[in-house]
């Protein structure tokens, strides 16, 4: 595989990490870190998961931020049609693949560029400098705050993301910004968005997700 230089082809590489779900990426120069094993091998993100209504909501694409308006509907849909209140609805919502950095916070969005490393604008259409999903999303050509990512936190959804694509994509930056990838690594680990699991893989999270009877929507 070529050195990942350009925005274009740093994007065709997170795509094909989100397509084979990791397994087969490799990068020309020094191979990419294995996977930390810090993360959290508990699955106490699973054992919260108490309401009736449990959907796992499977992103591996950003796919203009569709992804939070279907967890945003998951709720309204149960509370307005069903008369379901939000402590009985359990969503949960997977960054990996294209979606890895958006479980960062907004100093790793501007430190590092990330807005030009997955082709994510902001309002302007510029480079995001900061994590577009974070606080106020712009989706489908308006801003929608009750779909970002600390809206659905409060009321109870669950974000988990995935170790192993957070060690071989920062180290894919660190490799384009010349830098180590231990210390990126590190580095965007500290910086994860408040409240986001940090899990070794999202494949077995997936699959430990379905075993607890949560249903699963593809993104």
């Amino acid at each position: 595989m070529p050195s990942f230089v350009t925005r274009g082809r740093v994007t065709v590489a997170l795509l094909a990490v989100a397509i084979i779900g990791l397994a087969a990426v490799t990068i020309t120069g020094p191979a990419p870190l294995a996977a930390h094993t810090t993360a959290d091998t508990t699955d106490a993100w699973l054992s919260r998961l108490d309401g009736k209504y449990r959907q796992l909501f499977d992103a591996n694409s950003p796919n203009g931020g569709i992804p939070l308006i279907h967890a945003l509907n998951y709720y309204d849909t149960y509370n307005k049609a069903y008369n379901v209140s939000d402590r009985d609805i359990d969503a949960v919502l997977t960054f990996y693949g294209s979606t890895t950095f958006h479980g960062l916070n907004d100093a790793m969005w501007s430190k590092y560029k990330l807005g030009e490393v997955v082709n994510e604008k902001d309002a302007a259409g510029n480079p995001a400098t900061a994590n577009p999903w974070r606080t106020n999303p712009v989706i489908l050509g308006a801003a929608r705050p009750a779909a970002s990512i600390e809206s659905l936190q409060r009321r109870g959804a669950t974000f988990i993301l995935c170790n192993n694509a957070l060690t071989i994509l920062s180290g894919m930056v660190a490799q384009q910004r010349g830098l180590s990838p231990e210390a990126v690594y590190a580095d965007m680990k500290a910086n994860i968005l408040p409240g986001v699991t940090l899990v070794p893989g999202m494949v077995v999270a997936i699959d430990k997700a379905q075993q607890a009877g949560v249903s699963y929507h593809r993104q």
